[in-house]
């Protein structure tokens, strides 16, 4: 397992705009997406209208709540990670999804949270990142009364993991992060719960 990165995760503010842009890169992160994939209409996921992806994001985060976490170390921002409240990302909840709730009614629940998203530039990757990020996250959402917070990561024990792929975060990092697999609806991704109200690593 990678060593835990010494990281600061931040909430992503209007300020931190620059520092969102530094680590999504020149093409917005995973095709383009700039993190909205689970957020905006479907009609919109494959049309024009993705061009205008990178500014309903700033929209977003100059509107708030913050939609994730920034990862520091020292000033240098290193990676991001999308956390929130299930119904911020409705995509997520879609009945077909493997990360759809197990109870329909959870889709619309504040106060069961989402991780589904992390971006790690390759500078920065096997350094323990992702990791420090999803510790962040398990603590962001705690300080904004969470009950549950779930994941859908993807089982990497039987291949090599690939970067392209792994963007909902791997499943060994989850389960040492003390989430518990509620589900299992391909091989390969478990979704998967922390209670927050239970004792954690974190």
């Amino acid at each position: 397992m990678a060593r835990r990165a010494r990281i600061a995760c931040k909430p992503l503010t209007p300020d931190r705009w620059d520092d969102f842009c530094a680590v999504m890169g020149p093409s917005g992160g995973c095709w383009g997406c700039w993190c909205m994939y689970w957020r905006a209409p479907r009609k919109d996921i494959a049309g024009p209208a993705r061009q205008s992806f990178k500014a309903r994001m700033r929209a977003i985060i100059r509107n708030g709540p913050a939609p994730g976490l920034i990862g520091y170390r020292g000033a240098e921002p290193v990676g991001w990670v999308q956390v929130g409240p299930r119904p911020a990302t409705p995509n997520w909840n879609g009945a077909r999804r493997l990360s759809a709730p197990i109870d329909a009614g959870e889709a619309d629940d504040a106060k069961i949270w989402a991780v589904s998203c992390f971006v790690v530039p390759r500078a920065h990757r096997g350094q323990g990142v992702a990791a420090a990020l999803l510790e962040g996250a398990v603590k962001w959402a705690r300080k904004n009364r969470a009950r549950f917070i779930d994941g859908c990561p993807v089982e990497t024990s039987d291949r090599a993991a690939n970067p392209a792929s792994i963007y909902h975060g791997v499943a060994s990092m989850f389960e040492s992060a003390g989430f518990k697999e509620i589900a299992r609806r391909r091989a390969d991704r478990p979704l998967m719960r922390l209670d927050l109200g239970s004792r954690t690593n974190y």
